[in-house]
């Protein structure tokens, strides 16, 4: 990807998820309720809306995955948050490792520090297995799931293995945070 094209496409990514948070931020949330009401306002387009927003903020990972989960959650419910919630990661996740083997690690390097590719470069590299890493790593809160995902696309890990890995490994974490979160409800 030429330079040019790749920093339109990160300015553009830049500026619609500026224009979600300024979207998302000029409402005043002081309850579930008031959450609940904001998004009610997107009509049967809601939970399309959060799958979309979830996969986007995979791909261009400036919020937290965990933050979409509790509006999930608390917006829609344990079941169907979990599904909005799980669908919009697995596909963001799958997005972002075919963005690194597309683009390379001038891409991943637009997006996540050096220092960060460097410190996880070495930790992966000391591991037995990347892919029995990924799978715990995508199990486990807290871990960066997003840059992870980049970082499979250019190890070359196999797309199969990959997929299979974010299908088996990334609903328990989002189905844990839909259930706690949903229980506030």
């Amino acid at each position: 990807m030429n330079k040019k094209l790749r920093i339109l496409v990160i300015a553009g990514f830049v500026l619609i998820l500026l224009l979600l948070a300024r979207l998302l931020l000029s409402q005043k949330f002081d309850s579930v309720e008031s959450l609940r009401e904001y998004m009610e306002r997107f009509g049967v387009a809601a939970p399309l809306f959060l799958t979309a927003f979830q996969a986007f903020q995979v791909v261009v990972p400036v919020v937290p995955g965990y933050l979409g989960c509790a509006a999930g959650a608390l917006a829609f419910g344990t079941t169907i948050g979990f599904w909005c919630n799980y669908i919009g990661i697995s596909a963001g996740s799958i997005i972002a490792y075919f963005l690194a083997r597309r683009y390379g690690i001038d891409l991943v390097l637009t997006m996540f520090s050096e220092e960060m590719y460097e410190k996880w470069r070495a930790r992966i590299e000391k591991s037995r297995s990347y892919g029995w890493f990924l799978f715990v790593a995508t199990l486990l809160p807290l871990f960066p799931d997003d840059f992870l995902c980049y970082f499979s696309g250019l190890v070359r890990m196999n797309a199969r293995k990959f997929i299979w890995i974010i299908i088996l490994g990334k609903p328990w974490c989002i189905l844990a945070y839909s259930i706690v979160f949903g229980l506030i409800k």
